[in-house]
């Protein structure tokens, strides 16, 4: 576990854009806001729809302890503030760290709720916000719109501008489907027509981690209480540990989901170490991207030094790499094939 601290350490503390808070930077504590339900108008069908929207079943606030033990999550103070001790040993306060409710949800241009489609469960690493991170420097959005899938983005917005990859309340039993529910009910509300509901409902999820992003990805997968629902993991990046959680997902979805790690020398050993995990369960798997992401198909693709875990979202094997990714999804286009 110290080993696998520092080797997340060491990928975060790369040159990025963004910049974590310290403990010295303290915060007044303020109430979190409450869910605010949108109020503009729904754009036009071909238009793209994105919404920063309060969720209730959000990953902060948390309040509870670290998971499979007695140390609570907030374990240090300063008068009235409360804080949180990061593996790297780095305090983040209560305020403004864990307190920001907010999801990024988007509906490409021309998403069609009659056809088959795909919720993207995007989870960012350390150092991130929503807007600058998420939307600006790795274009997510875009990225899924370019895709050419008929899918919505979900991305909620874990510990502010940290670096800390913990889950908040995706550590608890069952939360990642209460998430994924209301994720469903807010984009009908997005997409502005009460017959979308069912669509959403069961639209199988992808959920596509980054770097610190596999944490709470490994407690979904493990505990989340919506298996049934997870057609497949990306991670780019992102397997930093908890390789017996991702395992036995893969062992008991072998024939239903698929999984596609793209890494550097940051997590090359946690890679092996996975497919080593994979070995003994017989669940087969291949090095290399695959041509396609469809169900069975689980992968390791190595892409080189850990210089380009920075940028990984938009630089890995090539440019742009979740639009590639999603694209070897089959079966979800945004349109039907001319003569289909």
């Amino acid at each position: 576990m110290k080993r696998r601290a520092l080797l997340l350490a060491a990928a975060v503390l790369m040159p990025m854009p963004a910049r974590a808070r310290t403990s010295k930077q303290k915060q007044a504590t303020k109430k979190p806001p409450a869910a605010r339900p949108a109020t503009k108008p729904a754009p036009s069908a071909g238009e793209a729809k994105t919404q920063l929207v309060a969720f209730n079943a959000s990953a902060f606030p948390y309040s509870g302890r670290m998971p499979d033990s007695n140390k609570p999550f907030f374990d240090t103070k300063n008068g009235k503030l409360r804080g949180h001790t990061s593996l790297r040993g780095e305090v983040y306060w209560e305020e403004p760290t864990y307190t920001d409710r907010r999801s990024l949800l988007y509906l490409p241009p021309g998403f069609d709720v009659q056809r088959p489609s795909l919720i993207v469960l995007y989870l960012h690493g350390q150092g991130a916000t929503l807007e600058r991170d998420v939307i600006g420097r790795q274009a997510v959005p875009r990225q899924v719109a370019e895709s050419g899938l008929n899918a919505a983005l979900v991305a909620p917005q874990l510990a502010v501008d940290a670096g800390d990859s913990s889950a908040g309340n995706f550590w608890k039993p069952g939360h990642f489907a209460n998430y994924i529910d209301e994720a469903a009910e807010r984009l009908m509300r997005l997409q502005g027509d009460r017959a979308a509901g069912a669509n959403f409902n069961r639209a199988p999820v992808v959920i596509v981690a980054y770097s610190g992003g596999y944490v709470a990805t490994a407690y979904a997968l493990d505990r989340g209480g919506a298996t049934h629902r997870i057609k497949g993991v990306i991670l780019l990046d992102a397997l930093y540990g908890d390789e017996d959680k991702f395992a036995a997902w893969a062992a008991a979805r072998r024939q239903r989901a698929f999984l596609l790690s793209a890494y550097t020398d940051s997590t090359r050993d946690e890679n092996a170490n996975l497919q080593g995990l994979l070995d003994k369960k017989r669940v087969p798997y291949s090095r290399g991207l695959p041509s396609s992401l469809g169900p069975g198909t689980f992968a390791f693709a190595a892409c080189g030094g850990i210089d380009l875990h920075g940028d990984f979202v938009t630089r890995a094997w090539r440019p742009d790499p979740l639009k590639l990714a999603l694209t070897m999804i089959p079966g979800y286009a945004l349109r039907a094939k001319q003569g289909a």
